[in-house]
């Protein structure tokens, strides 16, 4: 398992296995400086917590990370093309959606695109929907010591007709043979991003099905916190949905009376109803309604502000002390999406700077009190 300290040796592998895009170079940005050490040791947050000796028992004391597994190709036998590799429907030289080309090179099962590399031999890409896909991501998991990851289930992909459904399903059972085989824990994150009103009831129907007839809850690598069965609902709060804030806590609702614990996905502002959140107070009833909560940082601070949001994660912690919350904050390596948006948006929009401002988020939060951390993506 991994500790909160141990961080420098394993960025490195865990930036290739997640396939992150974005790269970077520039100035090394500073770490925070410690206030007084009293206060640390009054915070408890010198020695990072450590893990249940049954870590499924607990996301505390663990480092996970978002998994989408959302990548597919013409020849996977999914019929869903080169899912989102692909741009408007094209993958090819001069459209696609990704910044940086995958390392296939330890792979079984790969495809061929037609991007040549420069000696002129074809490029590969892998498809999600392979288990052997599966199986080396936590493999690597393992050997570079990330804890497990919380896979996504998108609504919109749960009300699909075109098989969108059953390739997300079958991914999700080849993570849970494979975090059986490399011992590593998982967790389904439902991720409500660009769901219509009403559609929380695909997210009940796809759970029913998940914890009766794949009784998913009941593999020994399957998260669980405070005794309970962890459920993960991305997309609350955001200011920018169709979805209403009492369909979100009708569903969080639903499924505690299924007997799980809930941690949400809100904006980075939540606390304050501000930035990308709405302005309705009623949020902050539904976060006291949730478990854990997971803000989302990706995109919304660069190695120059991110002081900013230091003193709000701090703050934000203080707030879900109070009120009896497990928070655990998102950190990320960089940020680009060139050409996702077509050109449009900068390449290497937030550097990496060679891990340094990965780093140095993580050493915030652990500092700042954090008991576990979210890797996106």
């Amino acid at each position: 398992m991994i500790m909160l300290r141990q961080r420098r040796t394993a960025c490195a592998g865990i930036l290739l296995l997640f396939f992150l895009f974005s790269c970077g170079s520039g100035q090394t940005p500073l770490a925070p400086e410690p206030e007084d050490q009293g206060e640390q040791e009054e915070q408890g947050v010198i020695t990072p917590p450590t893990p249940p000796a049954d870590r499924a028992a607990s996301p505390e004391g663990l480092v996970m990370a978002g998994y989408q597994g959302w990548f597919n190709t013409p020849g996977d036998g999914q019929g869903l093309k080169w899912k989102h590799y692909e741009l408007h429907g094209v993958f090819a030289p001069g459209q696609c959606s990704i910044d940086l080309w995958p390392d296939v090179s330890e792979y079984k099962e790969t495809y061929e695109t037609e991007f040549k590399y420069s000696d002129g031999s074809t490029a590969r890409v892998f498809s999600s929907h392979d288990a052997s896909t599966t199986d080396l991501h936590f493999k690597w998991m393992r050997d570079y010591g990330l804890d497990g990851v919380f896979v996504q289930r998108f609504v919109t992909n749960l009300k699909s007709k075109s098989g969108r459904r059953e390739n997300a399903t079958e991914i999700l059972l080849n993570c849970i043979t494979a975090a059986e085989r490399y011992d590593r824990i998982l967790c389904v994150m439902y991720d409500l991003t660009g769901m219509a009103s009403g559609d929380s009831q695909y997210v009940k129907e796809d759970w029913a099905q998940l914890a009766g007839t794949e009784k998913l809850p009941e593999s020994k690598q399957y998260l669980h916190y405070q005794g309970k069965p962890l459920v993960a609902v991305y997309g609350i709060g955001f200011k920018d949905r169709e979805y209403s804030l009492d369909e979100c806590a009708g569903l969080i609702a639903w499924l505690k009376e299924q007997g799980c614990a809930v941690m949400i996905g809100v904006p980075n502002k939540w606390r304050t109803l501000s930035g990308s959140a709405t302005d309705d107070p009623k949020l902050l009833e539904v976060v006291k309604s949730a478990d854990i909560v997971h803000p989302w940082f990706v995109g919304s601070y660069n190695a120059s502000n991110f002081n900013i949001f230091q003193s709000i994660i701090k703050e934000d912690m203080t707030w879900c002390r109070q009120y009896g919350k497990l928070y655990i904050p998102t950190v990320f390596p960089g940020f680009s999406w060139h050409n996702l948006k077509g050109g449009e948006a900068p390449l290497n929009h937030i550097p990496r700077l060679k891990g340094d401002f990965f780093w140095n988020q993580i050493y915030y939060d652990i500092y700042a009190g954090a008991k576990s951390l979210y890797i996106a993506m």
